[in-house]
């Protein structure tokens, strides 16, 4: 938990949050309904950092107020609904500006945070490689040093002979916004260093012709699970948002021992702050690198639609949305005719499976044999006649374009995995 949820802001008590009053916004340029939806997935969010959610407000906004967002005599109302459920902290599912911030801390003399300082606490919780921690240390620096003020209200400050602002509090300011601006230049040079052994592995990785697969999509859509029953890998799977952080490559054995490398990433989700897609860049860079990507789907989710548009807008954001993309419905197995569906409208080319049952497994495998087999040159093979168990082999390692029989043996064109020419290699007349 970050030290501004254990605080309050007008003492330097260490208290934790236990009870939140969340508020959602619903604005113009929104569609209807999708701030209670947005609120639904906040109150999830703010659950995961075990915070009872006492109570919850939607606000119709036709026009954002400087000062406070939602207007002097909104914020009095919802502070005082607030305060009725005695509770110590007021979660906004919109983003805040620092002075927002501070003014509603003022007025309501309780901590009021937003979704971006909700997101970057559970991210600090669940990252554990040295690069996540890194990633999420910076991301949250960086969110931080604006409202540095929030920390130091208790602190004097007197006008000075000059009219500014002096004492005690300033200087503590002034101090403690060096030393976030130092540590924000450790991190970004750690990070450094971080990536450049990322990047030596994966040459190392590269020079071994594995082709690789990230598994991506939106959190809680079923991506560990689908690694784990894909590759008999044991990575954190649980039903709950931002479930694991770290990237995870496990060896994938296909038909015809067709080796894939496959990579399980951080979860997509609705208003991922900016400052973690850009600080997760080195992580999710493992997207940008791959040879094709996995898009899982909860087939279940009634706003499947949506959470494919915020995967593919992060791709985007990336540079990775032209690459070779599977798009995967998870959930098979307890979803509804309806379900199916409206998956089949939103992707008629997609897989439908269950990470769960296995159901559909098969079609994936299959799926990225083909995608492997298309990576690879053509070639052309005459093959004995009397030799129908390499013909047999050869349909089984890779994807047989053309087939003849001639005089000089069984002509064969297609394409076959390099790691296996050692095999193949000696039947080759034309690639």
């Amino acid at each position: 938990m970050a030290d501004f949820l254990n605080e309050t802001p007008s003492t330097n008590d260490s208290k934790r949050c236990e009870r939140a009053f969340l508020v959602g916004v619903q604005s113009p340029d929104m569609e209807p309904g999708e701030a209670a939806e947005l609120l639904a997935e906040l109150q999830e969010l703010v659950e995961n950092l075990h915070i009872g959610v006492v109570g919850q407000e939607i606000v119709t906004l036709r026009k954002a107020t400087p000062a406070t967002l939602v207007g002097s005599g909104k914020a009095e109302e919802l502070i005082r609904a607030a305060k009725a459920l005695d509770s110590d902290l007021i979660v906004f599912d919109d983003r805040l500006s620092p002075a927002q911030q501070r003014n509603w801390e003022e007025l309501s003399g309780i901590a009021v945070i937003d979704r971006e300082e909700v997101i970057l606490d559970i991210f600090a919780d669940r990252a554990h490689t040295r690069e996540a921690v890194l990633q999420v240390a910076l991301a949250r620096m960086q969110y931080s040093l604006p409202r540095l003020t929030r920390a130091w209200t208790h602190l004097s400050r007197q006008r000075g002979r000059g009219g500014g602002m002096g004492g005690e509090g300033e200087t503590q300011l002034e101090q403690d916004r060096r030393l976030v601006n130092d540590r924000i230049t450790r991190l970004k040079r750690e990070l450094v260093d971080v990536r450049k052994q990322r990047g030596v592995q994966r040459h190392k990785r590269q020079r071994v012709p594995v082709p690789t697969a990230s598994i991506v999509g939106y959190t809680n859509a079923g991506k560990s699970s689908l690694l784990n029953t894909l590759t008999g890998a044991h990575v954190l799977a649980e039903d709950k948002l931002f479930a694991t952080l770290d990237p995870t490559t496990r060896q994938l054995l296909l038909r015809g021992n067709q080796k894939l490398l496959v990579t399980d990433t951080v979860g997509f989700i609705r208003r991922l702050p900016h400052g973690l897609v850009e600080a997760f860049k080195a992580t999710l860079e493992e997207t940008i690198v791959a040879d094709f990507l996995i898009h899982v789907l909860d087939v279940t989710n009634p706003n499947v639609e949506k959470h494919h548009a915020t995967t593919m807008g992060v791709l985007a954001e990336l540079g990775a949305a032209d690459k070779t993309i599977v798009t995967v419905f998870n959930k098979i197995d307890i979803a509804r005719p309806e379900d199916l569906r409206r998956a089949r409208q939103l992707s008629p080319d997609a897989l439908f499976l269950s990470a769960h049952t296995k159901q559909g497994l098969e079609q994936l495998e299959s799926r990225l044999v083909e995608l492997i087999a298309d990576t690879f040159d053509t070639s052309t093979l005459i093959v004995p006649h009397n030799r129908y168990d390499v013909i047999a082999r050869l349909h089984t390692l890779g994807h047989i374009q053309a087939q003849e029989h001639q005089e000089d043996g069984i002509h064969i064109r297609g394409r076959f995995p390099p790691a296996q020419s050692g095999f193949f290699a000696p039947f080759v007349v034309r690639k």
